[in-house]
């Protein structure tokens, strides 16, 4: 019996050291106990921190997201024409209401100062910049500024994309796309793009086909689904573009409703499709894009039938939420300032963010209850009418300085 004992506490040793043997055990354990298992020892901790086994762990399980913050963008700035608007001094050109530690810290760390003006964000990474001229792909766990060299076109009007792929080879690859904004709708059914991929730090250039007259909505980031693209379009559409797709067809998908309400927000849903709120002053309307058999793959070929739909998910009366939230509505809500959707959280269908004045709140569908999002710089001036205000969001996946730079990016 001894001697059975100690062959099996050698075998079972023997197979925790293996690194293989070790990962395929890891894989199977929940994203809640993954964070905890990095303090057992250095081999564990580097093991978990790999790109190899974040990217093999991702495919398998949903990770959740911490919210950094809020980041603020006037679109007053963008695209300014010669003698518009200039922004004061007094004014950050990237501001960012922070709601944890980490977004302090990058709040009065400086690098904000050096990005230009918020573009979009994916993964944690942030897309800043001025158009057209410079733009920059920051990462907040290496500090890494890398800025983009110059386009090579012009686009007097543009939208933009940032898509963050998580390579077991490469830690992490992006590709940034702009796209031309076309003003005569009535006579354009191509849309020019540029993309810049970080694999090869260039820009191609591409047109994109569509079967119907487009015009994509100027100045606006788009909201990426496993690596599709979802842009406003004019006409109360949505315009969705695979890079990956072998055609170079962009599709467009009629919004639901009469597209003119308040308020408008796309975001993905916790079963990975497209989902659109829209808000007027009497409450907001989720509905989700189904996908068929194939996804949306019948989108993007010019010589298929789509076949999608719009269901509706959610609808709320702004009355009836704050009656249920009496507490927070007596605090916090006064008559003059009207609520309205803000954003999606990622891969999120059950909570989302609205305002009222400069308060930000987390509506829970499931439980009905409102809750108060606390940030610093609520004393600071913001032209909410004019401005574009983000929920920046990093993947909770752990990560320390003892992996290195390769191994400890998110």
């Amino acid at each position: 019996m001894k001697s059975r004992r100690m062959s099996h506490d050698s075998f079972v040793h023997t197979a925790l050291s293996c690194d293989d043997i070790m990962c395929n055990i890891l894989l199977r354990l929940p994203p809640e106990s993954i964070s905890k298992l990095i303090v057992v020892s250095k081999r564990w901790l580097h093991l978990i921190c790999s790109s190899s086994f974040r990217h093999s762990y991702l495919s398998r399980w949903k990770v959740g997201f911490n919210l950094l913050g809020f980041f603020v963008c006037n679109s007053l700035y963008l695209g300014r024409p010669q003698g518009g608007a200039r922004r004061p001094h007094s004014e950050p050109a990237l501001p960012l209401l922070s709601t944890s530690r980490e977004g302090d810290d990058i709040k009065f760390s400086g690098i904000l100062k050096h990005l230009g003006y918020f573009i979009d964000s994916s993964n944690g990474l942030l897309l800043c910049g001025r158009h057209p001229k410079a733009y920059y792909v920051w990462d907040p766990v290496t500090k890494q500024q890398n800025k983009l060299p110059r386009p090579r076109v012009y686009f007097e009007e543009l939208c933009m994309a940032l898509i963050v792929e998580d390579s077991p080879d490469n830690d992490i690859c992006y590709r940034v796309i702009r796209a031309k904004c076309e003003s005569r709708f009535d006579e354009i059914n191509i849309v020019t793009i540029e993309t810049f991929s970080s694999k090869t730090s260039t820009w191609s250039y591409s047109k994109l086909t569509c079967s119907s007259t487009i015009s994509l909505s100027p100045w606006t980031s788009a909201t990426v689904i496993g690596g599709i693209i979802h842009w406003y379009a004019a006409q109360g559409n949505v315009a969705i573009y695979d890079p990956d797709h072998e055609e170079k067809h962009i599709a467009l998908v009629k919004l639901p409703g009469t597209f003119d309400f308040d308020e408008q927000v796309l975001g993905e849903s916790s079963d990975g499709c497209l989902q659109y709120g829209w808000s007027c002053k009497a409450g907001l309307e989720i509905w989700v894009l189904e996908k068929d058999v194939g996804g949306y793959t019948s989108l993007f070929s010019s010589s298929k039938q789509s076949n999608v739909n719009w269901t509706k998910r959610y609808k709320l009366n702004f009355k009836i939420m704050w009656k249920k939230n009496p507490t927070v509505a007596t605090k916090l809500i006064t008559r003059s300032k009207e609520t309205e959707i803000l954003s999606f959280l990622p891969q999120n269908s059950e909570s989302v963010f609205i305002r009222s004045g400069s308060n930000i709140f987390l509506y829970h569908f499931k439980t009905e209850r409102v809750e108060v999002v606390q940030y610093q710089g609520r004393g600071s001036s913001i032209l909410w009418d004019f401005s574009k205000v983000v929920p920046y969001f990093k993947r909770a996946w752990p990560h320390s300085a003892l992996c290195g730079i390769g191994n400890s990016r998110t």
